[in-house]
């Protein structure tokens, strides 16, 4: 029985530099799957599950930066940046945005092959994140930034679809005020009250069965809100009227 490779997805505009990948990653043992733009990558991470992404920030598309950002808004899967680009500010962006490393071109490929061992290692005792996050009816696509309710696709503003997607991955946990806020709006907004409460009277008006009687987006007095964790067995169940106040 042949052993399972470790994927590598390439996702760089470049044939030269592909080969180049090609031919390296090939000789050590890896499947290789590659595509020459942004958009392209993020489907196939999402699709073929790679176990590490090699990733070029000049595409012809968008920048590389976009696609950590969006990988990461559902998975951990460890990102390589490979880009000519050397300014700090260039470095630290992708470092913050979710990247876990950074090699400049030209490079060694023996360095680029210890670094990507390096990044397995340390990725294999981490839970792999789900392109999709299912709550009772809610069911919302990370990658197409899609929300489903029954069912039904349903249309949310930007700033609404964040401070949802915000809920679901943290779902059962209680949220503070600012600690939502400083997340879904940024440190800038810490004090921004109203924007909390506006949003999430906006998004209780979509999610919720019984809007004045949530059971999914609930108030915590005095601190903040959780979105109760609902299995599929109870989704349809009923629930004792809660708290509605924002």
């Amino acid at each position: 029985m042949n052993q399972k490779k470790n994927t590598v997805l390439v996702i760089e505009d470049e044939p030269p530099i592909r080969k180049l990948f090609n031919i390296s990653l090939e000789e050590a043992g890896y499947k290789v799957v590659e595509c020459a733009s942004g958009k392209e990558g993020i489907r196939l991470a999402a699709s073929i599950r790679p176990e590490i992404i090699l990733l070029d920030l000049g595409l012809p598309d968008i920048d590389g930066k976009e696609v950590i950002t969006s990988t990461r808004e559902w998975s951990q899967i460890p990102i390589i940046v490979c880009s000519v680009r050397n300014a700090d500010d260039e470095i630290i962006q992708a470092l913050e945005r979710g990247a876990d490393d950074y090699v400049t071109k030209p490079f060694n490929p023996d360095v680029l092959l210890a670094r990507i061992h390096a990044n397995l290692r340390k990725a294999v005792t981490q839970e792999a994140g789900e392109p999709e996050i299912v709550n009772g009816h809610i069911r919302m696509n990370l990658v197409r930034h899609e929300v489903f309710l029954h069912g039904q696709k349903v249309v949310f503003t930007p700033k609404e679809y964040d401070l949802l997607r915000y809920f679901l991955v943290h779902r059962g946990k209680m949220l503070t005020h600012k600690q939502i806020l400083k997340d879904v709006w940024g440190t800038a907004h810490l004090d921004d009250m109203q924007y909390l409460r506006v949003y999430v009277s906006q998004l209780r008006e979509k999610v919720e069965p019984e809007p004045t009687s949530p059971r999914y987006i609930m108030t915590e007095p005095g601190i903040g809100y959780r979105m109760e964790a609902i299995t599929e067995e109870n989704a349809s169940a009923t629930q004792q009227p809660a708290m509605a106040t924002v």
